[in-house]
């Protein structure tokens, strides 16, 4: 059988306005569908780009026909034609970006040699997505697999090794579509290093785990208090605030299972009040690998991993040439004192002399979750359940 390989990489976190508000209301619905089929029998942090998702999946739309691209742009949310889907991914690409920020969004298409790409499909890659072509000898799975993780490791600051393995590859993969997001973003105001220190953080009502704790002053936030969620919601800007991220924290220790039966509303903006806000967050890091073929066949993608089905005419050869084999996802997300690079407890200090009097305090001392997005454009999205670092 021949393979069409999807390949996402990306790294712990960028339209004219109607374009922008069409993808925002669609990547939200994608976002929430996406989170709720991760917490399927999984009890570990999660962290998962949609951003990344999409826009690699929106490119092979565009050579998908019939059925095969229905369904792809039915469970990403997107404009119901190929070409109103181009026409928002060619306003969005270009603007999701902040100067404060270092945010790269790279595509790029591996062709076994000598298979003839279509013609209209390398003018939208090219146009649309940015996307450059290569080719390359699939049979040879070892120096092509390498060749494609070294591209990956450039794109994304050498933080996502292997995400192609040479057994992914073999004489019948004809091309393989890669999505590499590296976010890097530095708060706007940082934590001081030195007021880090352990605390307890409660992984249940009676267990807890010491953590390194930043600690932040009385600062002014964007801060709302959800009796619907019955949580805290926090939003922590870098920069200008063009960029931020949002942590979602459930009132009670236990409350994270309620939260994430309602992400849909998590993920909504909710009416923020400036507060002066005393935060204590426990730095953390978290390292993910998505098999997004079971998480999409979920959501209706179905047509398009079956060979006698699938249609991807628009990109070459003839209906049942080509399906997809493989959508990996290899996330990062480090969260410091300084920032990110997508990367309350006795010992810690109450107000510095000179700071204003808080009106609230955002205790982050159990499980959360959180997501960081540009222009309302969620480019990351997890939860802790046990800060690592």
């Amino acid at each position: 059988m021949k393979s069409l390989f999807l390949l996402l990489s990306c790294l712990a976190l960028v339209l004219a306005e109607d374009e922008l508000s069409v993808f925002v209301s669609g990547s939200r619905q994608f976002t929430g569908a996406i989170y709720n089929q991760l917490l399927v029998d999984n009890k570990e942090n999660i962290l998962v780009s949609p951003f990344s998702a999409e826009t690699v999946l929106a490119l092979t739309q565009s050579g998908a026909k019939g059925d095969t691209g229905g369904e792809i742009r039915t469970s990403l949310h997107l404009p119901d034609t190929e070409e109103e889907t181009e026409t928002v991914m060619k306003s969005v690409l270009p603007t999701i970006q902040s100067e404060h920020c270092t945010l790269v969004t790279a595509n790029k298409i591996y062709v076994e040699n000598e298979y003839p790409i279509k013609e209209e499909f390398k003018r939208v890659a090219t146009d649309v997505y940015q996307a450059p072509f290569e080719n390359i000898e699939f049979a040879k799975n070892v120096d092509a697999a390498s060749e494609i993780n070294k591209w990956v490791e450039e794109q994304t600051n050498n933080k996502i090794h292997e995400l192609v393995k040479a057994d992914d590859l073999d004489a019948d993969t004809k091309i393989v579509l890669v999505n590499a997001l590296y976010f890097q973003g530095n708060w706007s105001v940082p934590f001081d290093p030195i007021l880090t220190k352990q605390a307890k953080f409660y992984t249940s009502s009676e267990t807890t785990v010491d953590a390194p704790t930043m600690y932040k002053e009385s600062q002014e936030f964007n801060y709302y208090e959800s009796e619907e969620l019955d949580a805290q919601v926090l939003e922590v800007p870098f920069g200008d605030e063009e960029a931020t991220m949002t942590f979602v924290l459930p009132n009670k220790k236990e409350g994270i299972a309620v939260l994430e039966k309602q992400i849909d509303k998590v993920l909504e903006t909710p009416k923020y009040t400036r507060k002066f806000v005393q935060v204590f967050l426990p730095k953390f890091k978290i390292e993910s690998t998505i098999d997004f073929v079971p998480v999409l066949k979920k959501l209706g993608v179905e047509k398009a991993f079956d060979i006698f089905q699938a249609d991807f005419s628009g990109i070459a050869g003839e209906k049942g040439e080509l399906a997809i084999a493989i959508i990996n996802q290899k996330t990062y997300i480090d969260v410091n004192e300084v920032g990110v690079e997508a990367a309350a407890a006795t010992d810690i200090t109450t107000d510095r002399e000179g700071a204003p009097a808080p009106e609230k305090f955002f205790i982050a001392d159990h499980p959360f979750v959180f997501y960081i997005k540009i222009r309302d454009v969620v480019l990351f999205e997890g939860r802790v359940l046990v800060p690592e670092h």
